[in-house]
């Protein structure tokens, strides 16, 4: 059963990454402004004193600009940092991203290791990113389990940030892929 959920996430997020692929350009650009002014809009953005953050790869959700705006709202800001001695990530703190912010271990930026970490019982929101998300709250990564770990740590609200070409009917899921509480796309946000 195991390895069918696996080779169907496989199959999935393969289709959808070419899907990606294929869109233009300023058609990212344009979704994820309307994503984060959709998202500034929400009560749970709005009474978030902490947000946990993530630097999107390419073809994902623009996000980096509300890193900024919480910042200079007062919020506290922080990003995934990979953390080699537990081989996961932890939340580290970020104040200022164009100092404390480079390549991490993956090549996605992340918090440098002189930032502090912030318990996850310290955030109230994480956005998170995905390869495909569906409205009962399921979410596909990237396959290593890492998000999947992190967010099994986290008892905040958890809003899975989407291209709504990434919204599908259902996404395959085992026993360790935690559940989104909402799903934000330029077009809705979804409470799960």
């Amino acid at each position: 059963m195991e390895s069918e959920i696996q080779n169907a996430k496989k199959q999935l997020r393969k289709n959808i990454l070419a899907a990606l692929r294929v869109l233009p350009p300023e058609k990212q650009v344009a979704d994820s402004s309307r994503i984060r002014a959709l998202l500034s809009q929400q009560p749970f953005w709005k009474t978030a004193p902490a947000v946990l953050f993530f630097a999107p790869l390419p073809g994902e959700v623009d996000v980096w600009p509300l890193l900024e705006a919480a910042l200079t709202s007062g919020k506290i800001a922080a990003l995934p940092r990979f953390d080699p001695a537990s081989n996961d990530y932890l939340a580290g703190h970020v104040q200022n991203p164009q100092n404390e912010v480079g390549p991490g271990q993956f090549g996605i930026r992340e918090p440098k290791t002189g930032c502090p970490e912030i318990p996850l019982e310290r955030l109230g929101l994480i956005l998170v990113p995905g390869v495909a998300f569906d409205l009962l709250g399921g979410r596909l990564g990237r396959g290593r389990g890492f998000y999947d770990r992190l967010l099994a740590k986290f008892h905040g609200i958890k809003c899975g940030v989407a291209l709504d070409e990434q919204i599908v009917e259902e996404v395959p899921a085992g026993t360790l892929d935690v559940r989104m509480d909402f799903i934000l796309t330029p077009t809705r946000c979804v409470v799960v």
